[in-house]
């Protein structure tokens, strides 16, 4: 079996957007029950993660990093086309995925009691963020 479809995702600027009940619904819609579930995201200044998803002080912590590592407005960046976050939104990118690959066991996404899949968007306005969502295996 395989089914392809396309997410998108309206973000509110900067910050983490859960995708894990949609991935669960698109999952078990799909009839697949075992596979391989292969997430793409369209964009340069947007990332995939899989992270915890119990504590809310995680995503703080990973943008208290983030803004550390990559603070918007550094002067050494040219490209800022689109504002101060232009370039370190595409750095954030490149360090982090615009891909993911999770298995599908037993009619669902076989990620650990602590993880969450997360579009993690870099910019400070709102976007809207399309994912290609690709599920393919056997119904068993």
């Amino acid at each position: 079996m395989f089914t392809q479809r396309k997410i998108s995702v309206q973000t509110h600027g900067r910050g983490t957007y859960d995708l894990s009940e949609k991935l669960r619904e698109e999952v078990a819609a799909s009839g697949i029950q075992s596979g391989l579930c292969h997430l793409f995201l369209r964009h340069t200044s947007a990332s995939l993660i899989i992270c915890e998803n119990a504590d809310p002080d995680v995503m703080r912590d990973l943008e208290s990093f983030m803004q550390r590592l990559v603070p918007d407005g550094d002067p050494m960046f040219v490209h800022t086309a689109e504002g101060p976050d232009d370039m370190p939104a595409h750095i954030r990118s490149i360090l982090t995925q615009t891909e993911l690959t999770v298995p599908i066991s037993e009619g669902r996404c076989a990620l650990g009691t602590w993880q969450g899949v997360y579009l993690y968007e870099h910019r400070s306005a709102p976007h809207t963020r399309n994912i290609i969502l690709t599920l393919q295996g056997g119904s068993d």
